[in-house]
């Protein structure tokens, strides 16, 4: 058990809403992977995104955009900040796992589009990795808006994982 030490904006598991946890509150921690942080509070468990750990008393994940002198978005940089979001059960991270199918930037109206799946349809952290999605795209720099739309076919299937994902995950034979 932690004591917050400042407020702190958290996701509910599994629906996904945004909730802020005010500093001096009691939170367990519950899993830490991936750079994010499942805790519980008040009876419900949310997950604390890494850039927020200071929070909880952990290092904070720092990301550091260099802002691109012609006012562009940097695909580059979507991608590294994608490459930042874990699944919450696994240790992986979603591009390794093959579950961002595509992403479209539109410069003019400073937007990112992403279509993503998940590894299962009945999955209960979709809303959460969506919203994770959202932020960390958000943070780089010249980007407005962020859309994530969730899609199903192709179903994803292990082979969309990168083989560095299938050998960390025991996958690869």
């Amino acid at each position: 058990m932690v004591v917050t030490e400042r407020d702190c904006k958290a996701r509910l598991v599994p629906a996904g809403q945004i909730a802020t946890i005010p500093g001096g509150e009691f939170v367990t921690i519950t899993q830490e992977l991936g750079g994010n942080y499942t805790i519980t509070w008040r009876g419900n468990m949310y997950r604390i995104d890494g850039t927020d750990a200071d929070a909880i008393g952990r290092e904070p994940m720092v990301l550091n955009f260099t802002t691109p002198e012609d006012g562009n978005i940097s695909e580059q940089q979507v991608w590294d900040a994608l490459e930042t979001i874990y699944d919450p059960e696994i240790p992986i991270n979603l591009v390794s796992l093959g579950l961002i199918y595509h992403v479209a930037i539109d410069q003019a109206a400073k937007t990112v589009a992403v279509d993503m799946t998940l590894t299962a349809p009945g999955c209960g952290m979709g809303p959460v990795l969506v919203g994770d999605v959202e932020y960390r795209i958000g943070m780089v720099p010249n980007v407005s808006e962020v859309k994530v739309e969730l899609v199903f076919d192709p179903p994803w299937s292990r082979d969309k994982m990168s083989e560095e994902a299938q050998l960390e995950a025991g996958l690869f034979f």
